[in-house]
């Protein structure tokens, strides 16, 4: 191939790790990513070189800690072609974003009646919060059903959309089966109807560019570890007038203007959602993940990891008795699939004595795999540092499995 798959794999140090004396295959990637050896220099460099908190300190080493964790905001501003870093909110990840939208701006502006457009194919972290605000506010939580590949039905969407709809929030690509929704559709359709939207980001930012001024998105959620980054960290982007009008989420210090016993002022954004001591040291490392990822070739990349779910697809459909559940007319590499009477749980058990690591279960979709008729899938997902091998590995595994559960 064509890209450097063998040179980018040693910057994973993880990846030479040996499971039950075989090398690691590690395909769980949309659960979450490797760390490229340059985020573990900055996780360490940061608690070695210049431990401190941020933005309240005068002395030397909270002035570099505080220019280092702004320095993330600026980089992740650029990554998502953001108009200001005031728009950049870090989050403790996708979940804790979508959280923090539904708190704030749902509790402000939503009432009894309105309508929340969801899809079918949801993670949990986009499927609870809007129940519990329903059940707050008395509003209606309504879903847009896909289809037998797992794509979108539009024409419901279309019909779904009315005046009482004041929030869609969808998930960019699917984790469950790497569907790649039509984002720009939807929020075009969407702002016609006066809602606004709210974009689940997670699974797509490792795989295919975002900016959110041209997908005119009013909120872009993702977390840090599914792009190469530390666990515990992530972004919430927003339109600054929303942001502007949204009361805070949590309440403490670094939040604040001026407190008194009887009134508390707010901090300007984005300082307004981040209350107490951030993770600094991994939002300091997310840049060193950021920066990693702009030293790679974005077309090579695109074609390698396409490359490989199309191999990973045709080997896996020779398998007889298995069966690929997601074929969306657009994907990111993720393939999930079942095998004829065999459990995806010990598939995975298998697959792990070989040293092929998978994820098996749900998902964080059980309502998907209700509409999908399934109890599980086993998911395969690939990454840069994935090779073709480790998909021969991987079918070379589930013969294994036929053969020892068959």
């Amino acid at each position: 191939m064509s890209f450097e798959v063998n040179r980018i794999r040693k910057d994973f140090p993880l990846l030479d790790t040996q499971v039950a004396g075989k090398p690691l295959v590690y395909l769980d990637n949309a659960a979450t990513t490797q760390k490229p050896a340059a985020v573990l220099d900055a996780l360490d460099a940061y608690y070695r070189s210049y431990n401190a908190n941020i933005h309240r300190g005068i002395h030397y080493l909270a002035e570099k800690a505080t220019a280092a964790f702004e320095e993330t905001r600026k980089a992740v501003r650029d990554f998502l072609h953001a108009g200001s870093t005031e728009e950049i909110i870090f989050t403790y990840g996708t979940t804790d974003g979508i959280n923090l939208v539904a708190n704030t701006y749902g509790r402000k502006f939503l009432q009894a009646g309105d309508e929340i457009l969801i899809s079918a194919l949801e993670h949990h972290s986009n499927i609870v919060p809007w129940q519990l605000l329903c059940e707050e506010k008395g509003c209606v939580l309504k879903v847009i059903p896909i289809d037998d590949r797992g794509d979108l039905i539009l024409e419901e969407f279309d019909r779904l959309l009315s005046e009482k709809t004041k929030l869609v929030s969808v998930v960019h690509v699917s984790n469950a089966l790497g569907t790649i929704n039509p984002v720009e559709y939807i929020i075009g359709k969407a702002h016609a109807a006066g809602a606004k939207v709210l974009i689940d980001g997670a699974q797509a930012c490792s795989h295919i560019p975002v900016n959110v001024q041209e997908l005119d998105a009013d909120f872009y959620v993702l977390s840090a570890h599914k792009l190469f980054g530390p666990t515990g960290t992530g972004i919430l982007y927003g339109k600054k007038e929303l942001l502007l009008a949204m009361p805070p989420f949590r309440g403490g210090g670094e939040m604040i203007k001026e407190v008194t016993f009887e009134k508390t002022t707010y901090a300007d954004l984005p300082y307004k959602f981040e209350a107490g001591t951030p993770n600094i040291a991994d939002v300091i490392a997310f840049k060193a993940a950021l920066d990693y990822l702009g030293t790679l070739d974005k077309e090579g990349l695109a074609r390698h990891e396409h490359e490989l779910l199309e191999y990973a697809t045709a080997q896996l459909e020779t398998i007889e008795g298995l069966r690929i559940i997601g074929k969306a007319r657009k994907k990111i590499s993720v393939v999930s699939f079942a095998i004829e009477n065999i459990h995806p749980q010990d598939i995975g058990i298998i697959l792990d004595q070989q040293g092929i690591a998978v994820r098996t279960g749900h998902h964080c979709t059980q309502p998907l795999m209700q509409c999908l008729g399934v109890p599980g899938t086993v998911r395969a997902s690939f990454a840069p540092y994935n090779t073709r091998e480790e998909i021969d590995a991987l079918v070379a595994g589930l013969h294994k499995v036929k053969k020892f559960l068959s």
